[in-house]
């Protein structure tokens, strides 16, 4: 009985091990496809007669923020007789009011602006966007959401780009207004400036799927309708109509020459909130959409890169299961030298850490932190240690988007944090309890100190710094959460 169970626990310990390896291999793929190949340039060519453009602003509840993002919409530098700006607004607060009272101002200096409510919040973004679609005048749809401050010549840079009929959409890098707020917002940008150079260019490289990510893109109008709109039957709506609009053979471009800013959540609830919605919407939609893609006539590396860009959040499950297996494992290797073969096979996973150390770094080189190898090290073991430490929060909306259980649209909190100076502490967003996913990840911080004190009874180094890893991850996701609960 012993046998059979360590036998599982090998076995399910080995298939994560492979799955993250074989995440690590297609991130060092796009790496080298980043690095390789020449991407899209802006084109240069002013067009005589620019098209008409809807710039739609889903909003709910963003009375710190929203004033904000109306001037920088109204700022562009684009003919106003071809701008159409909606304000897709389903807010119960006095968000409602501050949206009325700019667009009074605005329409006097000749802008068109609607203030698009509806009866209720159904399909929440999604239906918001779907619902606003319906009176949009433009030939071309740009979204923003809340948290964005975009430039005066964001239209211009991207209407130009769609230079055949079948592109449907212009993607734009994302930058940070509050990057060094915090250690927080300085892991959320180290993460989010390796998807927007290194993972977004690669795939636009390689003629590979890639996504609409939710905002500071431009679609083209009958790019949504023909994909069949907006649709809410997951949290990622983005995702959803990308892979269907791709899938019916429309061409996306990415630009990242494009930087368009926003505000990082500055506390962990809200970090949590939106990682809570996009890996468990990444599993709605591989659900929804990965046998289609599968199945359909792309070439094959397309679809295996497709497979994990649908699959890729599954990564925290694999972490998390890794993580907990790994202190079992530890007896096992004791008592059961005939699995030292699979063990002594752990050392190839030595080329995903260093596959995914060149993939950060190659992404930091573009921003310049890599001159200064002091700084880089530092903030990639600790944007790995927080990822792990957010894996049981992250596996759980995973299993739950892969398993089909339905739960509500989240937004995340905008504070209109920019400079040092800021807080958030004293504004009005909180949460009511505290989850029992947090009080499990300081269980988890324990299990690995735990993890640590036997690595060194047992005298089996191999794990002692993973397990570090682990038992700080946890600590401070859990120090985060209840500090900022208490703060808020």
């Amino acid at each position: 009985m012993m046998t059979l169970v360590a036998t599982i626990v090998v076995v399910v310990y080995s298939l994560c091990l492979a799955f993250i390896f074989c995440y690590s291999l297609v991130q060092l793929h796009l790496t080298w496809l980043y690095l390789t190949r020449t991407p899209t340039q802006v084109p240069t060519v002013i067009p005589k007669d620019w098209p008409t453009v809807t710039v739609q602003l889903p909003v709910y509840n963003e009375r710190y923020v929203v004033s904000r993002l109306i001037d920088a919409v109204a700022a562009f530098d684009y003919p106003k007789d071809k701008l159409q700006i909606q304000l897709l607004d389903d807010s119960t607060d006095e968000t409602t009011t501050l949206i009325a009272e700019k667009i009074k101002l605005l329409q006097s200096h000749g802008l068109t602006l609607a203030h698009v409510r509806r009866g209720d919040r159904t399909g929440f973004k999604a239906g918001a966007l779907q619902h606003g679609l319906a009176s949009a005048t433009g030939e071309f749809i740009a979204i923003f959401d809340a948290d964005f401050v975009p430039s005066p010549d964001f239209l211009k840079k991207t209407i130009v780009a769609f230079t055949k009929p079948q592109i449907g959409v212009v993607q734009t890098r994302w930058g940070h207004l509050n990057r060094d707020y915090s250690l927080l917002t300085r892991l959320q940008a180290f993460g989010l400036d390796a998807h927007f150079t290194v993972e977004q260019q690669g795939r636009n490289n390689g003629h590979y799927f890639i996504n609409f990510n939710g905002t500071a893109g431009v679609w083209r109008k009958t790019c949504i309708v023909d994909a069949g709109g907006w649709q809410a039957d997951t949290l990622t709506e983005d995702l959803d109509l990308s892979y269907r609009a791709q899938l019916k053979g429309w061409e996306f471009v990415y630009q990242e020459q494009t930087e368009s800013p926003a505000e990082l959540p500055a506390e962990i609830n809200g970090l949590k909130s939106q990682q809570y919605r996009w890996t468990k919407g990444a599993a709605e939609t591989a659900r929804k959409h990965l046998t289609d893609v599968l199945i359909s006539p792309k070439p094959l590396h397309a679809k295996l890169h497709a497979l994990f860009h649908l699959l890729n959040s599954s990564v925290f499950v694999c972490v998390l299961l890794t993580a907990i297996l790994s202190i079992p494992v530890l007896f096992i290797k004791e008592s059961n030298p005939q699995f030292d073969w699979v063990f002594n096979l752990g050392a190839i996973f030595i080329i995903s850490f260093l596959a995914l150390v060149t993939f950060y770094w190659v992404s930091a080189s573009r921003r310049g932190v890599s001159k200064a190898a002091i700084r880089f090290i530092p903030e990639f073991l600790m944007f790995l240690i927080m990822s792990m430490g957010m894996s049981l929060h992250n596996s759980v909306a995973v299993l739950e988007g892969y398993m089909g259980r339905k739960t509500p649209f989240i937004r995340t909190p905008k504070y209109n944090i920019v400079k040092a100076q800021d807080s958030w502490q004293k504004k009005l967003y909180t949460l009511p309890t505290i989850r029992i996913v947090t009080w499990l990840e300081g269980l988890l911080a324990l299990y690995f100190v735990w993890g640590i004190w036997l690595d060194l009874q047992l005298k089996d180094y191999g794990l002692l710094p993973f397990h570090s890893m682990l038992a700080m991850g946890f600590g401070l996701v859990f120090f985060y959460t209840l500090a900022h609960y208490k703060k808020a």
